[in-house]
């Protein structure tokens, strides 16, 4: 298994294990040169978006994959954390609907929800 998908497990198996919601995951790496793969996940409140963010974190951390970076401070409507090929966003409801990550990479026809590019 390679790195990028053993790291794609680790941070869907965290998302799934603290309830996050609407997860989607698109293959971005022929749209950017930024990343390979963006996780995109909503919580259900500031508490619940920080939660997912901590067990995401711990977990990649637990399997050897460290965060570049963190953006978004505790109590905001969107964190994101940068593991290098993967870059996971997670955001409130109406601040995921407002930015609409899924249209701006995938097209207006792509949005499937609870996709997973292998």
């Amino acid at each position: 298994m390679s790195s990028q998908k053993a790291l794609k497990e680790v941070v869907l198996e965290a998302l799934d294990d603290i309830k996050a919601q609407d997860v989607v995951a698109l293959d971005v790496a022929d749209k950017t040169s930024i990343t390979d793969l963006m996780v995109i996940a909503s919580g259900t409140s500031s508490r619940h978006l920080q939660a997912i963010v901590d067990n995401v974190s711990e977990d990649a951390k637990a399997n050897g994959y460290m965060a570049i970076g963190r953006e978004g401070d505790p109590g905001s409507e969107w964190v994101l954390i940068d593991f290098g090929d993967l870059v996971l966003h997670v955001m409130l409801p109406a601040t995921r609907a407002y930015y609409d990550l899924e249209r701006l990479w995938e097209g207006p026809a792509a949005v499937n929800r609870n996709s997973s590019p292998e």
